[in-house]
């Protein structure tokens, strides 16, 4: 697995962009930017990981994601014959300050994005409404374009059957140059998993030492530097589970862990099942 932090190019002169993308089978990159997200999975399925949230994703599968939440839907299953693709809709962050939305009618539409900064996956009859909409955004422009997300965010605002992936408390509420020091340590961690994390050297990045840079990572995050890493560690071997055959042993060891229990242990306080019965849920 892989942290980078991506830049949404959404052209001059427009406040959002919906396309349809092809999702790549070979990619595992967990990701942020600074946009909120809207994401439509329309074919393909796999494991979503949003924030410390780690779950399953499948056809339909509708979530509306606030800025720089890590977040990656990595594909396990293709269809015979059909490519797994989804609609995407980034706009930007400032986007609930702008004038436009500065107005008492699109109050809740201003109260449901800021709720988005947990991850919202959307249920039910009205989010299918909303996901057609999607669809049908993706061959529009202008004034049409704009009215029809108006119209998406109508129906998303309808919609009761919601499930939020993170804990407040595991959502960042972040300046840019902090933003940008925590995302070097989410990368430093990324690419040191398997090796080991050392807090030492991840305090380094930030030009700090251990105790100070444990304060301030959890100032920051609202979660504590270990219990991050942890987490991170857990996404690997969930990954590891579902598509490869390597012993759970084997894999406990290649996530970080030196001892079977313990990796057991948090494994299912994390993803609700034990490493075998996780396994299994994938055969």
């Amino acid at each position: 697995m892989e942290f980078v932090y991506e830049k949404i190019f959404v052209p001059n002169k427009h406040s959002f962009i919906t396309r349809k993308l092809k999702m790549d089978p070979e990619s595992d990159k967990i990701h942020s930017h600074k946009n909120f997200e809207l994401n439509l999975i329309t074919a393909g399925s796999g494991r979503r990981i949003v924030g410390d949230n780690i779950s399953s994703y499948s056809e339909g599968d509708l979530v509306l994601i606030g800025p720089n939440i890590s977040h990656c839907w990595e594909v396990l299953e293709v269809e015979k014959n059909r490519e797994p693709e989804c609609i995407v809709t980034h706009f930007y962050e400032n986007i609930i300050t702008s004038d436009f939305f500065n107005i008492p009618e699109l109050e809740p539409l201003i109260n449901l994005l800021k709720e988005a900064k947990n991850g919202i996956v959307f249920k039910g009859t009205k989010s299918e409404k909303a996901a057609a909409v999607l669809q049908k955004m993706t061959r529009l422009n202008g004034l049409k374009l704009y009215i029809e997300l108006l119209n998406v965010f109508n129906l998303l605002l309808q919609t009761e059957d919601r499930e939020y992936l993170t804990l407040p408390s595991s959502s960042p509420n972040l300046y840019k140059k902090d933003q940008d020091k925590i995302n070097k340590v989410y990368e430093y961690v990324f690419q040191n998993i398997r090796e080991g994390v050392k807090l030492k050297e991840a305090a380094s990045i930030v030009y700090l030492q251990p105790g100070s840079f444990c304060r301030y990572f959890k100032k920051k995050t609202n979660q504590s530097f270990m219990n991050y890493v942890k987490r991170v560690r857990i996404g690997i071997a969930a990954k590891l589970l579902a598509e490869t055959d390597k012993q759970i042993t084997q894999i406990c060891y290649e996530c970080g862990y030196n001892n079977l229990a313990n990796f057991n242990h948090y494994f299912k306080i994390v993803m609700k099942k034990t490493p075998s019965e996780y396994r299994k849920s994938f055969r």
